[in-house]
């Protein structure tokens, strides 16, 4: 199933305009997201996966897009097949959390435009849907992976307005991060696995350690190998 097929959106028009309501963003800010495709870094395609791409906010935002694809594969197979026992409340939530997954992953397609990468395969073998532990602790895993890939490439984007944007993003999936959580084991939306209890910040992971964990529920493998940092 690749993750560009989901169900209930129609195109990246449609949702470029949605997530621009959602998260606040101006006709002129996504302006400048399409100019980026003028720069000279794009993604590599390479025989098992692809990568990122070398330097720049192309490569950030490609990094992002990947773990977005993910995510709203994830999320739309387990409505699809939801867990036994699931509640209307809790398909409703998840339903929610979907909705949002899809709409970034458009969105950064839709600003990538040519230099984004290809739709990502996803293999989630390893997880079984129909418990609903397994399914949450996989939601979660997903979650507070994806909030610490954010605060942990923040840093390495140089432009004002792509910081905006994940900063919003972000935002986003820290309230789902807590909201699985929650689910899990009522009370728990902040616990100590999810923010640092030296200085109360949500924890960071590097974009090594997130791809680790990415990849193994990918079967189109996503590099950061040609990835240099260079400061703006």
């Amino acid at each position: 199933m690749k993750t560009e097929s989901q169900e209930n959106i129609t195109g990246a028009n449609m949702a470029r305009r949605s997530f621009l309501r959602y998260a606040g963003i101006g006709a002129a800010s996504v302006g400048l997201l399409a100019t980026a495709a003028c720069h000279k870094d794009h993604k590599v395609i390479t025989s098992n996966g692809v990568d990122i791409g070398a330097t720049g906010d192309l490569a950030i935002l490609n990094y992002a897009y990947a773990l977005e694809q993910l995510e709203a594969a994830f999320y739309t197979q387990v409505i699809l097949t939801p867990y036994s026992g699931i509640s209307s409340s809790e398909k409703e939530m998840l339903t929610s959390i979907r909705d949002h997954e899809i709409l970034h992953r458009e969105f950064f397609k839709a600003a990538l435009g040519v230099n984004a990468i290809p739709g990502l395969t996803p293999d989630f073998s390893s997880i079984d849907f129909t418990n609903r532990a397994a399914t949450l602790g996989a939601a979660k895993a997903f979650e507070d992976t994806g909030v610490k890939a954010y605060d942990g490439a923040g840093y390495l984007i140089g432009g004002g307005v792509y910081l905006t944007l994940a900063g919003k993003i972000v935002s986003v999936e820290a309230r789902h991060a807590a909201l699985i959580s929650n689910l899990l084991v009522p009370g728990s939306f902040a616990a100590s696995d999810q923010v640092d209890g030296t200085n109360g910040l949500n924890k960071s992971a590097s974009i090594a350690e997130v791809l680790a964990i990415a990849n193994k529920y990918l079967k189109t493998k996503v590099s950061a190998s040609n990835y240099n940092y260079v400061a703006a």
